[in-house]
């Protein structure tokens, strides 16, 4: 999930190194597990399958933070691209669906890691209130407003069908929220301030079948 990428273009940097900051700070990250103090460009180049000018140029939009005949010392670097992300804080967060995928996300552990919380699920299925999912329980939609008024929350997971997502989005924006990490089979349109990232599952899996069957044939 990415943070206030909009802040990012704005300051002149490209979609693509957005894009690939993620995938530095999990190798990162599994470089700090590897008890590996420092990497060079071309060391990390050849676990990422980059160029090292690549990962040169990519870290120079944000000051480059390498030493030449050191490289880059990896617990700095990546507590600066978390900066960066800006997931060195809390980020408080709800979920709209309380499906399977729904379900799903509000157990995956790493979400609170990398300092994602989850403060809210939310559905309309009176079925499904009081149930519990974590430390949470199962809410109706019609606290989302007070929950979101709470705990300062911009961000929300949209796990609902597509017919009902749009005036959902819309009231979530009404709410406050202005960060929408979207699963509903719809492409939403919201006011500039909001972003949006969308998650189109059934799209990768058809790349994925392409690429295997037609790419390799």
């Amino acid at each position: 999930m990415t943070i206030y990428e909009g802040t990012m273009e704005k300051k002149g940097i490209s979609q693509a190194v957005i894009q690939r900051l993620p995938r530095y700070y999990r190798y990162l990250e599994d470089l700090m597990d590897q008890n590996i103090d420092r990497i060079s460009s071309s060391e990390l180049s050849k676990r990422m399958h980059l160029t090292a000018s690549q990962i040169r140029q990519d870290l120079n939009n944000f000051g480059g933070f390498g030493q030449q005949g050191y490289g880059y010392n990896v617990k700095n670097l990546h507590e600066e691209i978390g900066k960066i992300l800006n997931i060195d804080r809390e980020h408080p967060m709800i979920i709209v669906g309380a499906g399977h995928l729904g379900i799903a996300l509000a157990n995956y552990t790493n979400f609170r890691k990398r300092g994602f919380v989850l403060r809210g699920i939310f559905d309309s299925n009176p079925k499904l209130w009081g149930e519990k999912v974590g430390d949470l329980k199962i809410s109706p939609m019609e606290e989302i407003e007070s929950v979101v008024k709470q705990y300062h929350i911009r961000l929300a997971a949209i796990c609902i069908p597509k017919d009902v997502a749009v005036p959902v989005a819309e009231k979530l924006i009404s709410y406050g929220i202005d960060g929408l990490w979207n699963f509903a089979h719809v492409d939403l349109e919201v006011p500039d301030h909001v972003v949006t990232e969308n998650v189109h599952l059934s799209e990768s899996l058809m790349r994925l079948s392409y690429r295997v069957f037609e790419e390799r044939s």
